[in-house]
């Protein structure tokens, strides 16, 4: 496969297979252009927090089945690390693991007049998520109105 969708492919399931031999979730993989250059980002989690360590241990594994796996030209430069504590939540194990956790949700539209929500993530399912705003307040918002939600990070 000698196209960019083909490298994201390859990768996103050679990561999975990698990050559950050793023990970690695989909770992102990206394939862009910055620049004139191309970036195979790969992000993984464990329990504890991920460390230079499992970033070296996981990018010989992966460089070694890329290398095997893609027959492309395409030159990239590949990063693996831990997706730090303000990153998007995008899955049901991310959702999952924060529930009682304060959380903001950035809305495609209005939900009650408002595009930003903050409140603690109660639970979820299919269609919905469900959040105690700060007055006490449950709000069912609808899943496919979310763009992007991650962690209230508080010092």
């Amino acid at each position: 496969m000698s196209n960019n969708f083909g490298i994201l492919a390859i990768a996103k399931n050679s990561a999975q297979e990698i990050a559950e031999n050793l023990g970690y979730e695989l909770v992102d993989v990206e394939y862009i252009k910055e620049g004139d250059y191309f970036f195979l980002r790969i992000f993984i989690h464990k329990d504890g927090g991920i460390t230079l360590d499992d970033c070296q241990i996981f990018t010989q594994k992966i460089s070694s089945e890329l290398d095997e796996k893609d027959s492309s030209d395409q030159q990239y430069y590949l990063e693996v690390s831990s997706p730090g504590l303000d990153r998007p939540l995008k899955t049901d194990k991310d959702y999952n693991r924060n529930l009682g956790k304060e959380v903001e949700l950035k809305l495609y539209k209005a939900f009650e007049n408002r595009k930003k929500i903050e409140g603690i993530l109660k639970s979820f399912n299919e269609e919905t998520f469900e959040i105690e705003s700060e007055d006490g307040k449950i709000l069912n918002i609808p899943r496919e109105t979310v763009s992007l939600m991650k962690l209230v990070i508080k010092f």
